[in-house]
């Protein structure tokens, strides 16, 4: 089958369109023909050479996956052959052929395309996840998404508008990507490159501050998040763009009685991943039913041109998910 192979790690030219073996699918698992898969973060840094994927899972990029199911391991009963899916996948998302398990694996809805359901699990689930599952995020709250346009943070915008509208959103974005923010939804975007987040989010709130953070920064933002958060105040740590270590104020924390959260979705177990694209399908997933929510696409490439989609998400151009049409190459 064809697939995304690795010339070493590096910077995007190390992936090329080659060969892989056809994967078969053990117990409880879905081999996916695969129609599209998308771009994430953890791609680049996989590429790189930083992020292996865990234990016994597919070396090739790609997390996510829409599809038709193609061959079913020992176990499976939900599914059945030619079903039109979408879901999460450890690792092997850039292939014409990837593997499921039967649990991370949605019906993509009649009016969604394969490349708009491509665009779905891995955001809006890891929105879904840190904001709701674990953040709690409740009516009349508020909440800080670091991220400008990225997939998370879109998705992470328009999760918030549906499922709690009564909620304040506060967006950290660059300068041009500012208006675009405030368009989708956000009641106050801010310039991180000329202004001081932690002091824009005390004004926002009249000196409260947010009650929930969502952060793929990590060391960097620390002790600004932790300035930014209101008393009983909760940040949600999933990513380490700025790097992975820093100086917590203890007195900070404990004063106001801060919650500083770690989460991943890519290593949970199997069970765990279920139980969330579980929760997922019945609070989100009928809002892409009925299109009151739709998935936010930049640009779609081609699997041929995987270089080039890297280089776009590298260079933060984009605006929402970038997407890989597998079926075209």
């Amino acid at each position: 089958m064809k697939a995304v192979v690795l010339n070493g790690f590096g910077a995007p030219a190390v992936m090329h369109l080659g060969e892989a073996p056809l994967p078969e699918p053990g117990r409880g698992q879905v081999r996916v023909r695969v129609m599209a898969s998308s771009v994430n973060r953890a791609d680049t840094v996989q590429r790189r050479g930083l992020y292996p994927p865990p234990a016994g899972e597919s070396e090739t990029l790609g997390l996510e996956v829409a599809g038709v199911v193609d061959a079913l391991g020992e176990g499976v009963k939900e599914w059945r052959g030619g079903e039109r899916v979408m879901g999460l996948v450890a690792g092997g998302g850039y292939a014409e052929y990837a593997l499921a398990y039967a649990g991370h694996l949605m019906a993509i809805p009649e009016a969604i395309s394969f490349e708009e359901a491509a665009a779905i699990p891995e955001v809006y689930i890891t929105a879904y996840l840190n904001l709701f599952m674990i953040g709690q995020l409740q009516a009349g709250q508020t909440v800080l998404l670091h991220g400008g346009g990225g997939g998370v943070n879109t998705a992470a915008i328009q999760i918030c508008r549906i499922l709690v509208p009564e909620s304040r959103i506060m967006v950290t974005a660059s300068t041009a990507k500012l208006e675009r923010v405030k368009a989708l939804g956000a009641h106050l975007a801010i310039d991180y490159r000329q202004q001081d987040f932690a002091a824009e989010v005390k004004a926002f709130t009249q000196e409260r501050g947010a009650d929930l953070i969502l952060d793929h920064i990590g060391g960097a933002y620390l002790a600004k998040n932790q300035a930014a958060l209101a008393i009983g105040g909760r940040l949600v740590a999933i990513g380490l763009m700025g790097g992975a270590t820093a100086e917590i104020n203890l007195g900070l924390l404990l004063v106001k009685r801060q919650r500083i959260i770690g989460s991943v979705l890519r290593a949970l177990p199997v069970a765990e991943k279920t139980a969330i694209t579980n929760a997922f399908v019945d609070r989100v997933l009928p809002h892409f039913r009925r299109r009151t929510l739709l998935p936010l696409i930049h640009r779609v490439y081609p699997l041929a041109e995987v270089a080039a989609a890297h280089e776009e998400m590298e260079a933060s151009r984009h605006f929402g998910k970038i997407v890989l049409s597998v079926a075209a190459s």
